[in-house]
């Protein structure tokens, strides 16, 4: 996975359940499946089955076949089948809309077609206490949250309870979430089961303008994300990389607690790739440069030899 990353995004796998700044994670979702056609340079035998890149040491010489391959992308079609099997289609009123993992992987992967007819399985939102909403029905059980609970805070309380289709994250006895460092769990998770409740449907993330910001704090980094909708913050996030990855978590003082401009050193607008929805009409006219399309058209301009009779034709001049 990690190898495919520094190639370039257009090669790296999808990812959702691996999350490389959490030990342990990978291999749950499946969704990183690829074809290993020689296992390296001392031993090229292929892998007889599709193995997940996410928890596959790369060895030299080794050749892995990711998009090119027809048995790794009908895999991939249906493990979005599978991941959509009680997920609920509820995009249009859901937070995590436009930044969402799953909505990107079942656009470039998934079909337009679903062959459920069995009711799903269906949840009641829960409050993991007073800043956390929990949406079992849009779970894909990734256990991304649990592992940030068990390595950055001093008590998980939280978990994934019984086995198979009845699965589900909860907290022991309804217990809430309650440690400094419990916010972190709402930006590790690839879809909108966890979500920040001081936001809960107050914006959409492609009408906010995300800024890179700073402040001195004794629990954390202190660098975070904020979201504007016009001179509001709205919310609060860890900084992520390209991959929506957090590298340096962030406290519940930070994220919950300081809403104002005032509390915070701005860095500048954060960067957006082009391709998301995020960067919607966030690029002024000083980041555009018209001077080079036209450059380029000129010189890849080429004379059409046009010797057709257009005598018949009437002048534009002449139409009314």
């Amino acid at each position: 996975m990690n190898a495919a990353r520094q190639i370039g995004p257009h090669i790296a796998p999808p990812a959702m359940c691996y999350y490389e700044p959490l030990k342990g994670s990978g291999g749950k979702c499946r969704g990183c499946l690829v074809k290993v056609t020689a296992g390296s340079e001392k031993d090229p035998r292929p892998m007889p089955k599709l193995v997940p890149s996410c928890i596959t040491q790369v060895q030299e010489g080794m050749v892995v076949e990711n998009t090119v391959n027809e048995q790794v992308l009908e895999t991939r079609k249906g493990i979005v089948e599978f991941l959509l099997l009680n997920h609920p289609l509820d995009c249009p009123v859901c937070d995590q809309a436009g930044e969402c993992h799953l909505q990107d992987f079942s656009f470039e992967h998934g079909v337009s077609k679903t062959r459920t007819v069995e009711e799903r399985n269906t949840f009641d939102p829960v409050d993991l206490g007073p800043y956390i909403k929990l949406n079992m029905n849009r779970c894909i059980l990734c256990y991304r949250c649990v592992y940030t609970a068990d390595q950055i805070t001093d008590g998980r309380v939280h978990g994934v309870m019984n086995r198979g289709d009845h699965a589900e994250i909860s907290t022991y006895i309804e217990k809430a979430i309650d440690n400094d460092f419990s916010g972190n769990v709402i930006d590790v998770c690839p879809v909108g089961a966890l979500t920040d409740r001081t936001y809960r449907f107050k914006n959409r993330v492609w009408f906010s303008k995300p800024e890179d910001a700073s402040c001195d704090c004794e629990k954390c980094s202190g660098k975070v994300t904020l979201w504007y909708r016009g001179d509001e913050v709205i919310r609060v996030t860890a900084r992520k990389n390209e991959w929506g990855e957090v590298k340096e978590f962030i406290c519940n003082t930070c994220r919950f607690e300081r809403k104002r401009t005032s509390d915070w050193t701005l860095e500048g607008p954060t960067k957006i790739s082009r391709h998301s929805v995020i960067s919607a009409n966030k690029y002024t006219a000083n980041t555009i440069f018209p001077a080079f399309p036209l450059k380029q058209a000129a010189k890849e301009y080429k004379q059409i030899d046009d010797s057709r009779d257009t005598s018949f034709l009437v002048p534009q001049k002449q139409l009314n």
